[in-house]
């Protein structure tokens, strides 16, 4: 377990996605360094984060072309997804560590939310693949308007 030095914040990842971590660069070449194992308990359990935020997070733990190396590292591989706001993206630890799912965003203030209704989802995707013809090997629903407090704050009367 780590602490942020910036923020006293514990950064935790359970044993098995440790494990799993380490079999994927293992299994890749690659080996288990630290920078490595704080960006991936980093994004562990967290909603999507920007680069920036991360690097906010990681502040002090390890340096910039560290992470963005890792960063790149893990999307080679596979552990990590974009999530995409318009022509910005955010990152988060892929279905590898989790299952499958789908996001919803506002466009003002870039908060990303997991979508829970999955099972409604999938099926009207593989029932989509399935009238076009397609295999449904890997598919991304992104749906972007404003959140309750933007519009909120849109409606407020200006002073």
């Amino acid at each position: 377990m780590q602490i942020n030095r910036k923020n006293n914040t514990i950064i935790s990842m359970d044993s098995k996605s440790k494990e799993l971590l380490q079999k994927v660069l293992k299994d890749n070449g690659y080996s288990t360094t630290a920078p490595r194992l704080l960006v991936c308990e980093s994004l562990c359990n967290e909603e999507p984060l920007s680069t920036n935020e991360l690097a906010q997070k990681l502040h002090g733990q390890i340096d910039r072309a560290s992470m963005y190396r890792t960063i790149s590292l893990f999307e080679k591989l596979g552990l990590i997804n974009r999530v995409y706001i318009g022509w910005k993206y955010k990152i988060e630890l892929s279905d590898v560590f989790s299952h499958h799912h789908h996001h919803i965003s506002c466009l003002n203030c870039g908060k990303i939310k997991a979508i829970h209704e999955e099972d409604e989802i999938e099926k009207l995707i593989h029932s989509l693949a399935d009238t076009y013809g397609i295999t449904a090997d890997r598919h991304q629903l992104e749906i972007q308007g404003l959140c309750q407090d933007c519009r909120n704050s849109q409606l407020a009367p200006t002073l």
